[in-house]
């Protein structure tokens, strides 16, 4: 297959970034979903022609389905999907301001619903594709006073969890993917003194067109990247 097109939902300056440069490398045209795009602007000059920018807020549904109809039209229907989007609110239980909670469960767990919803439809009806939903050390582990977050990513882990089971057989390829610690933020200098302390996006980058390539007779549902000093 020629020039196939890749969506990346919740797209920044880090780990989609890396992302769509690993895959235009791989041949992909690559759509970018944001519901700010102005940051992505830099990044759709240097991929050139490769790369487009969408404004795409991934809670609201009319939004979604919007998404993928112009992805389609002006790209192609995309092989690969990755969902990247979180909303993440920190703060003591008793102190969480519910509207904010809502709208973090909403970004992380039904935006990511609204998409693989979207991808599934479409990738049914072909009978290939690919999802991926980024998860975190949150998606399995809840810490204190972070409670929205896991209960996003944990729900985030369960929609991947079915969605596997129920597409699998279908021939649609989904994997939820842990990243156990920090990423490394562009621009972040290591200390020398404490290196490999974060993920490079890059090399998560990597691991997501392994992914994207795993033949179906060995397919992965999940897997867990971090850094080899980080504890489990």
């Amino acid at each position: 297959m020629s020039d196939p097109t890749a969506l990346i939902v919740g797209a920044g300056t880090g780990l989609s970034a890396a992302l769509a440069r690993r895959l235009r490398r791989e041949g992909y045209r690559v759509a970018l979903a944001a519901r700010s795009i102005e940051k992505l602007r830099p990044l759709e000059e240097e991929l050139e022609l490769g790369a487009r920018a969408f404004r795409c807020d991934a809670a609201n549904a009319q939004e979604v389905t919007a998404l993928f109809e112009q992805v389609a039209s002006e790209l192609d229907e995309p092989e690969l999907v990755v969902y990247n989007a979180s909303g993440r609110v920190r703060g003591a239980l008793v102190e969480l301001d519910p509207r904010e909670v809502e709208r973090a469960l909403a970004v992380t767990a039904f935006g990511g619903f609204l998409v693989s919803q979207a991808a599934a439809r479409r990738m049914v009806a072909r009978g290939r594709g690919v999802i991926l939903l980024t998860g975190a050390s949150a998606s399995v582990k809840g810490y204190a006073q972070s409670a929205p977050f896991a209960m996003g990513k944990f729900a985030l882990r369960g929609l991947a969890q079915s969605m596997a089971r129920e597409l699998s057989p279908l021939g649609i390829h989904v994997v939820h993917v842990v990243i156990d610690g920090a990423i490394r933020r562009p621009g972040q200098v290591t200390d020398p003194a404490r290196p490999d302390t974060a993920l490079e996006p890059d090399s998560i980058a990597e691991t997501y067109v392994q992914l994207a390539r795993q033949p179906r007779n060995a397919w992965s549902w999940e897997i867990e990247l971090r850094p080899w000093v980080e504890r489990f």
